[in-house]
């Protein structure tokens, strides 16, 4: 066996080889800077650095569990990413099956660049696009407001509006591109399933209701476990784009909180303290989510 497993390294040593430069990226880029985690246990000074920074155990955990701060960017990440789940997860389905629907294929293949063309603009442009949209002076939303005799919205800087304002320039800018994955879903359903239902007579709705979505439960369901084992992102580099002080209370994550603790106060051990943390319940729900998958769908998430 191990001769074997030898020829085979030996007849594939090219195909091998080119696994060498994605090794030394993630070698590089990922796991060496892990070394970094035991800060997070450490007084770090950043003029004595990792071997003369004195020890302090598990005193950034405790802070970080009595921190009132940190409890209230937990929830908001919790619920932004709920609202996001909730809101945002069934629109790209409900999309794939539009387009699914339409008949002309030039119609078909405009409107999907249309909806596909936002996820390739970063964060820093759709803010941009947003913030000018939606200015209290000038904006065209607050204009057309002000049209129909209402009184102008900072949408932006006002806590009520805020977490709304994310969650449609999320679902903007994703919807379209999220929606191939279940195109490819649809596109893999037997298409003899709707011959049968049209020679039964089904109309196009009955076709989608009980051909068309049972055909995809399976992705939507493997989808839908994937995105909850990647609750506790909730879209940093998003709101770091678009938030303000004004609105950390209901706009301040995890992420942001660590980029401003960690970078504006220099408090590194706490910052780093917070993304292990982060870390650790991702892991724990990537763990759960693949569970689930293997559970539910039969398939695992890696």
């Amino acid at each position: 066996m191990r001769t074997y497993k030898w020829k085979l390294f030996r007849n594939n040593l090219d195909m091998y080889a080119l696994l060498i430069p994605g090794l030394a990226f993630l070698i590089l880029f990922r796991y060496t800077p892990m070394y970094g985690i035991v800060i997070a246990f450490q007084d770090f000074n950043i003029f004595d650095g990792i071997a003369g920074s004195s020890w302090v155990g598990l005193d950034n955990f405790r802070k970080l569990m009595h921190s009132d701060e940190f409890m209230q960017v937990f929830r908001n990440t919790l619920i932004i990413s709920f609202y996001k789940i909730v809101l945002l997860f069934p629109v790209p389905i409900i999309l794939s099956l539009m387009l699914n629907e339409v008949g002309r294929m030039w119609f078909k293949r405009t409107m999907q660049t249309i909806v596909y063309l936002p996820h390739f603009l970063s964060w820093v442009i759709i803010s941009g696009l947003f913030i000018n949209i939606l200015s209290p002076s000038g904006g065209i939303v607050n204009e057309a407001i002000k049209w129909m005799g209402g009184q102008p919205i900072s949408f932006l800087i006002d806590n009520d509006f805020f977490r709304g304002t994310l969650v449609f320039a999320s679902g903007w800018k994703e919807a379209g591109w999220n929606a191939i994955i279940f195109l490819a879903a649809i596109a893999s359903i037997d298409q003899d399933q709707y011959e049968a239902a049209s020679i039964d007579g089904a109309s196009r709705i009955q076709k989608m209701i009980y051909i068309t979505l049972p055909g995809i439960a399976p992705t939507i369901v493997l989808m839908l476990i994937l995105r909850i084992g990647h609750l506790l992102e909730a879209d940093t580099e998003q709101i770091l784009t678009m938030y303000n002080p004004v609105v950390y209370e209901t706009g301040d994550v995890i992420g942001t909180y660590v980029y401003r603790i960690g970078l504006g106060k220099m408090d590194y051990s706490f910052s780093t303290a917070v993304g292990l943390f982060n870390s650790v319940v991702a892991f724990l729900l990537i763990m759960l989510g693949n569970f689930m998958s293997k559970k539910f769908v039969r398939r695992s998430i890696w």
